[in-house]
């Protein structure tokens, strides 16, 4: 399984559309998605202070787009190591290849965020 960060306003878009687009797919070419070892370091590092949000559990298996495993697109987060590899959407996302949404707030207490339990 692979994840993707996302606010709960886009997903209930993606419901409406019938599959699931990020704006990285039009800036950049590709959606972003992490492993669930990657997914609490690339949220601290990129959605602190964000609510709303969900976890996409995706099952790669069923993606119809290509994915391709590649270095970071960026600078990595912290807990991250350049030769982690990250998992890239090359297009929009299936609604089928969605095994579940997770809620994914950041803790209260802290504002980090760390991988859900279920």
């Amino acid at each position: 399984m692979i994840y993707h960060i996302t606010t709960k306003q886009a997903w209930a878009d993606a419901q409406t559309k019938g599959e699931y687009t990020a704006p990285s797919l039009q800036t950049e070419g590709f959606i972003h998605c992490s492993t669930a070892k990657q997914v609490a370091s690339v949220a601290n590092a990129f959605y602190r202070g964000q609510n709303n949000l969900v976890l996409l559990k995706l099952d790669e298996s069923r993606i119809k787009s290509p994915v391709n495993w590649e270095a970071p697109a960026g600078p990595p987060a912290k807990g991250i190591n350049e030769s982690d590899l990250f998992p890239h959407i090359y297009g929009a996302i299936n609604l089928d290849a969605i095994a579940s949404v997770l809620d994914f707030e950041p803790d209260s207490a802290t504002g980090n965020f760390s991988f859900p339990d279920n």
